[in-house]
C-alpha cells in the first residue's frame, strides 16, 4: 500500500508531506536537508514520521 507521510526535518523542524515510495531525493523545502533517499522501493527515511495518510 502506498502512503503519504507527514515528516519533520531534524534540522529546522519544518513539517512537509512526502510520498513513501519517492523515486528521487526529497529535500526539506526550508533548509535543503535530504529527507528521503530513493531505494527502488520504499524510500529510506532521514526524518521523523509524524503521521501517515492512507
Amino acid at each position: 500500500m502506498n502512503r503519504f507521510l507527514k515528516v519533520k526535518c531534524p534540522d529546522c523542524e519544518n513539517e512537509q508531506v512526502v510520498f513513501e515510495r519517492a523515486s528521487t531525493y526529497v529535500k526539506c523545502l526550508v533548509c535543503g536537508r535530504t529527507l528521503l533517499e530513493p531505494t527502488g522501493g520504499k524510500a529510506r527515511l532521514k526524518a521523523e514520521v509524524l503521521q501517515a495518510f492512507v
